[in-house]
């Protein structure tokens, strides 16, 4: 789950991580008031999931609360584009209202998991207010790494290490180093799946703060933390992600017009790349899980068929726990309820795959069957015309 900076920077700061006074606002009159409640320079800033706002128009810096009130009149209710948007952008319904800060460096902090070692890592540079990617692409060797051992979590030698690396000096150090253990802290105790800090900046009068803030929670332990359920923003979100999510579906919404509906994270990978090795592209990516029902298929249909890019389905079954004929019969129930002429080609094999086949041959609803993934990707890609 993504939330907002201002709620991002809420959060760090009730671990202790040193962020500016702000205030969120979704009124010019409301930015006005805060503004003139800091006094002096603010900074107002959209309030979208998506980095980029600053080239894209969504980040101004006010001179008083009357400039304030002017920009935020400019920037809520705009489409904000970004690199990360798409082209259609992202509206903007609230603004945080920042103090100004008097940036003397700015540097970049980040902490997430290394898959490839099955470690949390925390990512330190000089290159701060550049995208982390582009860095590791130009000077990778301009990004420090220390590697959190699970039982001992991050070290104070480790954060000093860091806070050494990124070139501070004197106050700095502690400032920075203790920045890094709150930082830290909050990762863990709100059970993030990143934390990153972009940029980090070392002001003129020596202070360390965190000028942006980039939270995202792990799904798997919502369970955890109810009370952060609050902070998502379903207007943020695509709306049949979050219609999938109510269903427990595993959906991520593409570009192309092959619909698909797989059990198994790693099957629906390659049924994606064997779709575009047909000469098509997937519409989304939509895991069904292991243990489907009839109704669980049903409610994947019904989300696949409200994509209006969708022009043929593709159900790539592997019957483990979930059994085939238990598939065939949610197929069957959407295709009468949801009364599409949407071609659907269908691949089942495994447990009552030859139960399932039956019972798709006699409803008469008119089922391409593929025989095999490369088949039955070639037929939903002919289909699709």
């Amino acid at each position: 789950m993504k939330i907002h900076e201002y709620q991002g920077k809420d959060l760090l700061r009730s671990y202790g991580v040193a962020v500016p006074d702000g205030k969120v606002a979704y009124t010019p009159d409301e930015a006005q008031a805060i503004a003139a409640e800091f006094g002096g320079r603010v900074v107002v800033k959209a309030q979208i999931h998506a980095g980029g706002r600053g080239k894209g128009g969504g980040v101004k810096v006010a001179a008083d609360a009357a400039e304030a009130a002017k920009h935020a009149g400019e920037i809520l209710g705009m489409q904000l584009v970004t690199h990360q948007t798409g082209p259609a952008g992202q509206k903007v319904k609230q603004v945080l209202v920042e103090k100004a800060s008097d940036i003397s460096r700015e540097l970049y902090l980040g902490i997430t998991l290394d898959r490839a070692q099955s470690r949390i890592v925390v990512m330190a540079s000089q290159e701060g207010g550049v995208e982390i990617e582009e860095v590791a692409a130009r000077t990778p060797e301009k990004i420090l790494r220390e590697t959190i051992e699970p039982g001992l979590g991050l070290q104070p030698f480790q954060a000093t290490r860091l806070a050494f690396g990124l070139g501070l000096e004197g106050k700095q150090v502690r400032a920075g180093a203790g920045l890094l253990m709150a930082l830290y802290k909050a990762f863990e105790g709100a059970d993030c799946s990143i934390a990153e800090i972009n940029p980090l900046v070392v002001t003129s009068d020596g202070q360390v703060l965190a000028l942006d803030a980039k939270i995202n929670f792990d799904d798997n332990a919502s369970y955890r933390h109810k009370d952060l359920a609050t902070l998502r923003d379903l207007d943020e979100e695509e709306p049949l992600e979050v219609e999938a999510s109510e269903f427990d579906l595993n959906y991520i919404k593409l570009d192309g017009t092959i619909g698909c509906m797989v059990n198994g994270a790693g099957l629906a990978m390659a049924t994606m790349d064997i779709i575009k090795l047909a000469g098509s592209s997937p519409a989304n990516f939509l895991d069904v899980g292991g243990g489907a029902s009839a109704e669980t298929v049903e409610n994947g249909f019904r989300i696949l068929l409200s994509d209006p890019n969708v022009k043929a389905i593709l159900i790539n079954i592997f019957g483990g726990i979930v059994r085939c004929d238990r598939v065939a019969e949610g197929v069957i129930q959407a295709r009468k309820n949801l009364q599409t002429d949407v071609p659907i080609v269908v691949r089942l094999a495994g447990t009552n795959a030859d139960i399932a086949a039956k019972m798709l041959e006699e409803s008469e609803l008119n089922f391409a069957v593929g025989n095999g993934l490369k088949d039955a990707a070639e037929k939903v890609v002919a289909a699709a015309g």
